[in-house]
């Protein structure tokens, strides 16, 4: 009998871990993931997945290298799947020897956690990229045109021995500039014209034929109006004049494992490139819904064994929810806009409404009808969460 191939993936706090860890098992892999020492994950909820600790690289990168390379000692697993940046930027660190990483080479993720090296590649592959400025930190933050979006260059950041995840801000005036740089950290940053649209993504992986299985979605609503990751997504088609140009940026990079292409559809309608995700992305479940097995098949892939089950040839639209993020997102709304560069806001009564309608084409993130627990679970985490990072501000 042929053993399971043992899958090492982490965060266990990652977004996509509870979907990431179901598509594996789903292709018969055994799942061990690696957690943050000291704080909790509904993955915990998921029957069959082994998790380990390690010490934060918040808390030190030294340590939790160290801690990583004793857990693979100890696992000795047949693939390592990173989840996150951290553990993209943690991954890229090691040489794992006898395991494969499921993701990219430690060049291509250096670009995947460095968006001006993303923007430059992905102008180089036909993608439109806002007018975008870099400077080398917040003191260089001059003669900007208001509204202005700041975000750092890099998806995380070493300070010493910690790795940190500076925040990015849409900003309407040097007030609002003021109270965001403690967020936008020391280092580069990205300075480019607030744009108006909706966000969308387009989703793959990479296998012997080159870029494989795309597909795409659109969100539906934002946990934060404001700017944030999706509480909702809805599947899209993948936009014509967009499949190329992906293609041939995943190509020119090298590319393995999953990706995301995050763009911007402006009410011209015109797609801006956004940012390039080197691991699992948040809205994971809406691809599963419909058929789309990325992480099992680029596992699969990088382990040389058949890529299972088949791509749909016609899947299902969907619209993606998560529970705790919707109501997350009711929460913002009421608390109404942080920032006078919002000049739409969801009304609270509309806002209501759209979240009480239940369509047949809906589907929860993280559920299972035999494991409810992790779904609740998941919830309350999320909210948990949210009301910690609101009493760190």
């Amino acid at each position: 009998m042929t053993p399971r191939p043992i899958v090492l993936m982490g965060f266990a706090q990652a977004f996509a871990a509870i979907e990431a860890a179901w598509s594996l098992q789903k292709a018969d892999m055994r799942v061990v993931a690696f957690a943050r020492r000291g704080t909790r994950s509904a993955l915990s909820r998921v029957r069959g997945v082994e998790i380990h600790e390690i010490t934060p690289p918040e808390v030190s990168i030294e340590q939790c290298l160290d801690d990583l390379r004793a857990l693979v000692a100890q696992v000795e697993p047949d693939a390592v799947l990173p989840l996150d940046d951290a553990s993209l930027w943690l991954t890229s660190c090691i040489d794992f020897e006898r395991a494969v990483v499921v993701g990219p080479t430690p060049d291509s993720a250096a670009v995947a956690l460095n968006k001006h090296a993303q923007i430059q590649a992905a102008e180089a592959a036909g993608l439109r990229v806002p007018p975008t400025r870099l400077v080398g930190s917040a003191t260089e933050l001059t003669s900007l045109v208001w509204p202005v979006v700041v975000k750092p260059a890099d998806a995380v950041r070493a300070d010493g021995d910690r790795l940190t995840r500076p925040r990015g801000a849409i900003v309407a005036d040097p007030s609002e500039l003021s109270e965001a740089c403690s967020g936008l950290g020391d280092g580069p940053l990205l300075v480019q014209p607030y744009l108006h649209g909706v966000g969308e993504g387009v989703f793959g992986y990479v296998n012997e034929d080159g870029v494989a299985s795309l597909s795409a979605h659109r969100r539906v609503r934002m946990v934060n109006p404001h700017g944030s990751a999706s509480s909702a997504c809805m599947s899209i088609d993948v936009a014509p004049e967009l499949e190329d140009a992906v293609r041939r940026l995943i190509a020119d990079l090298d590319w393995r494992g999953m990706f995301m292409v995050e763009l911007l559809r402006d009410d011209d309608g015109v797609p801006w490139f956004m940012e390039l995700n080197g691991r699992a992305w948040g809205s994971l479940a809406l691809a599963r819904h419909r058929g789309f097995e990325y992480p099992a098949w680029a596992t699969q892939f990088a382990l040389g064994l058949p890529q299972t089950p088949a791509p749909p040839t016609a899947p299902a639209p969907v619209v993606a929810r998560h529970l705790g993020r919707e109501i997350a997102h009711l929460l913002f709304v009421l608390r109404g806009p942080q920032s006078q560069a919002m000049t739409e806001w969801p009304s609270r009564w509309g806002t209501l409404r759209n979240l009480t309608r239940i369509s047949r084409r809906d589907r929860l993130y993280n559920w299972n009808s035999r494991r409810p627990s992790v779904l609740a679970s998941d919830t309350i985490g999320t909210l948990s969460e949210l009301v910690a990072g609101r009493k760190k501000r």
